[in-house]
């Protein structure tokens, strides 16, 4: 019982403090695979620590997106600062595409003049340590980014979840230099720009949704569905609906449709359906500000006609 209110407790804690501790452990990982490189020379390993770099680089970033999202709503800002967010995943993914360039640059040049390869046994044990600090962060990040519905978050922890696995498939490939002859060694670059090229397509995934975000992109349709599930349920035969939208604002949802009553029907009648419809759809969907806008059925009837 101890150990559950510790993770309850450890689970909750601010968004601010979550990227605070990807900051602690890309320090932590950039220190130990810049070593690895420097010891054993390999194009591979520095390509991991170059990713290591951006990791810092993001998580300072996201520290600094998440404190202005968390000022409260003001009459400059009315609908808060939650948009501030996409700013992070679009400079992260920025980033990721910068760095890769230069881990193929370094790739090339390697081609062109082999280097013989020291201390790889140790280089890659240090590197696979490395990689379970980041897995670890990564899955707590994961954990706290659905909590906090955090694009910010998610998008540092997926970065992480991607190095992670770039440096096991980087790892691999180096393991076979290990005991294969020298003339093998061109595997290092190699690996180095396949790694580039999977960096890359996260940080074109990145620029995406924070495009999308943006550009105010409708909400996922499997949330669509669920809103349309509340609108439903909570309607009868008398009344409809149409003109539903939506969009997302960080971890904040935004939906408007409008609601189609019999004309006779009363303002105070209208508003309770209002409510009503609110808090179906807010169940389904925390952090929604819903909008509606009540309209005669006749209306459309008439214009049907």
């Amino acid at each position: 019982a101890i150990m559950r209110r510790f993770f309850l407790f450890f689970f909750m804690l601010r968004a601010e403090r979550v990227a605070l501790l990807s900051i602690g452990a890309s320090i932590v990982t950039l220190c130990l695979k810049f070593g690895a490189y420097f010891l054993t020379d390999s194009v591979g390993l520095f390509s991991d620590a170059m990713e290591s770099f951006v990791n810092l680089t993001a998580g300072i970033v996201a520290l600094l997106v998440l404190t202005v999202v968390a000022i409260p709503a003001d009459d400059s800002h009315p609908y808060g600062h939650d948009k501030a967010e996409y700013f992070s995943s679009g400079v992260e993914g920025a980033l990721i595409i910068v760095a890769a360039i230069s881990i193929i640059w370094a790739a090339w040049q390697r081609f062109a003049s082999t280097v013989a390869l020291h201390h790889l046994p140790l280089g890659v044990a240090i590197s696979l340590v490395a990689s379970a600090v980041n897995y670890g962060v990564a899955w707590y990040m994961l954990r706290a980014a659905r909590a906090h519905d955090s694009i910010t978050l998610e998008a540092d922890a997926k970065h992480l979840m991607t190095d992670v696995w770039t440096s096991i498939g980087m790892v691999a490939g180096l393991s076979i230099l290990i005991f294969a002859p020298p003339a093998w060694q061109v595997l290092d670059p190699l690996i180095a720009i396949l790694i580039a090229l999977n960096i890359i397509k996260t940080g074109i995934e990145l620029l995406h949704r924070s495009l999308n975000g943006l550009m105010d992109a409708t909400l996922p349709p499997e949330e669509m569905e669920e809103i349309r599930l509340a609108i439903n349920g909570a309607l009868d035969a008398m009344h409809s609906h149409n003109g539903l939208r939506s969009r997302k604002s960080g971890s904040r949802r935004f939906v408007e449709f409008n609601l189609l009553v019999p004309g006779e029907m009363s303002v105070a009648d209208a508003h309770c359906l209002c409510d009503r419809l609110e808090e179906a759809i807010e169940g389904r969907l925390t952090r929604t500000s819903v909008n509606i806008h009540v309209e005669p059925l006749e209306k459309y009837i008439d214009c049907d006609a």
